[in-house]
């Protein structure tokens, strides 16, 4: 398990907020959560097996917010164990990755799963990442736009390789 802070002392912060990351294997969920944290990227970032945690600070209208961001595997053999890790979480990014046209189809099974372990009032935030590959994109922004707007979600496009918007996406779900 990863921790955030830098220094041998617990960083002080006036708030904790346990933020989820969900959607299919492969999407860029890990390597959302290390860009986040670490600032850090890789290329040979492997499948997630249960459940990952990282920390960090930041500063939102004068407050400092811990943000406790959980990293959950997307295959389905491990979907028994994240649905624990759904309580306590103040928000999610429900992630796909706009080269792969599967991972969005599959985002109502997320949403539902969500539904059904999260808390009801839980910010959700679609994210189109992987958003620098445009040669290879399969899902439209307008789909993923309208999509969100029937599901009454925040829409935003990353990449965690370029840190495209993924600083963005995290303080939009944190001030919600």
């Amino acid at each position: 398990m990863y921790g955030g802070s830098t220094s041998g002392k617990e960083e002080e912060y006036d708030y904790l907020f346990k933020i989820v990351l969900i959607g299919d294997s492969g999407v860029g969920k890990s390597n959302l959560l290390s860009r986040f944290t670490r600032d850090t990227f890789n290329l040979e970032s492997k499948s997630t097996i249960g459940v990952e945690f990282a920390t960090r600070n930041v500063n939102i209208d004068g407050k400092v917010i811990k943000a406790q961001i959980w990293d959950t595997a997307g295959q389905e053999r491990y979907r028994a164990i994240t649905s624990a890790y759904y309580r306590g979480a103040v928000g999610a990014l429900l992630v796909y990755d706009v080269c792969v046209l599967q991972s969005f189809r599959n985002l109502e099974i997320w949403l539902k799963e969500l539904n059904d372990h999260a808390e009801k009032n839980i910010v959700v935030m679609l994210v189109g990442n992987k958003c620098d590959l445009r040669h290879l994109r399969s899902v439209g922004t307008e789909d993923a736009r309208f999509f969100a707007q029937q599901q009454g979600l925040s829409f935003i496009e990353t990449s965690a390789l370029d840190s495209t918007n993924v600083e963005e996406a995290f303080c939009q779900i944190l001030q919600s």
